[in-house]
């Protein structure tokens, strides 16, 4: 499984700070965890936090589930020594919230060599600079932080999300830019399968990874949302079986259920297959 396959349908955020939260993790239907020493842990909580991480990490047990640990910004009190136990715990990924620029990342980069990095999206600066910071040589993934967003866009929360549609593209625009993952915000009423759902269909449809979650409860629907269904699956295999014997017959295109089937549209049947297999695959594994 490359990087590029690696499947992020569901990446669930878990406070740092709770030991019952950090060893249920160990069994969720989780694509990736969030690990977060920032805002899920109170001011007074964050070195206990980061030492109750450290020995969760250390433990292990967390199988193929990507790990990341989302630190404290190096503005703040806590950051660097964040920072400093991600290094030595060696998670999959550190992610630095509130990412304005390029130059915040090269900061982390510099005291956690080796290690992949990801960005929170989360601010105006953030958005403008979303294509700087994607091109970031240690950057691997984007992680939409949707509410902050739309605080300091001091816009309204809608079902259609429109007033954040633009940041949205923006930021996976320049994350398939640079082959980096990206993946949406949190849908706050975690009792709302409904809205999950359709906010899940959507996000998937413009063309993020997955979803980040704040409960549980939401993995399956997110799991399900950005997973390649049976019909598409199948459609896939019967599209690259046209066009193989297309191309055996001397013909460039292929004509399948009524629809030119052409190069582009094997490259993405192929990739279609692939994305199905890593499911398949990182299921198997946990």
């Amino acid at each position: 499984m490359t990087e590029t396959t690696k499947p992020y349908r569901s990446v669930l955020y878990i406070p740092g700070s709770k030991d019952r939260a950090l060893d249920k993790a160990r069994t969720l239907a989780a694509d990736a965890i969030i690990f977060d020493l920032e805002d899920a842990v109170a001011a007074d909580e964050k070195a206990n936090a980061r030492e109750t991480l450290a020995a969760a990490l250390a433990a292990g047990g967390y199988g193929a589930r990507a790990k990341i640990v989302r630190v404290n910004g190096l503005d703040t009190d806590w950051g660097a020594d964040d920072v400093a136990m991600a290094a030595k715990a060696k998670p999959d990924a550190i992610l630095l919230p509130k990412v304005g620029s390029a130059a915040d990342l090269d900061a982390v980069a510099e005291l956690a060599p080796g290690i992949d990095l990801w960005a929170m999206i989360e601010t105006p600066a953030g958005i403008l600079h979303a294509e700087e910071i994607a091109a970031h040589p240690r950057l691997k993934g984007m992680v939409m932080g949707t509410n902050d967003l739309a605080k300091e866009l001091n816009c309204r929360f809608r079902a259609d999300r429109l007033p954040l549609i633009t940041s949205l593209l923006i930021a996976l625009l320049a994350a398939r830019a640079h082959g980096v993952t990206c993946v949406d915000g949190v849908y706050n009423a975690f009792k709302d399968e409904d809205g999950l759902r359709a906010e899940c269909e959507q996000g998937r449809d413009m063309g993020f990874d997955g979803k980040t979650l704040i409960h549980p409860a939401q993995l399956a629907i997110a799991n399900a949302a950005f997973a390649p269904s049976e019909d598409e699956v199948d459609l896939a295999r019967r599209q690259i079986e046209a066009f193989e014997t297309a191309e055996a017959d001397g013909q460039g295109v292929a004509v399948l259920d009524g629809r030119i089937v052409e190069n582009l549209h094997v490259a993405t049947a192929r990739a279609t297959l692939a994305r199905a297999a890593a499911i398949a695959a990182l299921e198997l594994a946990q």
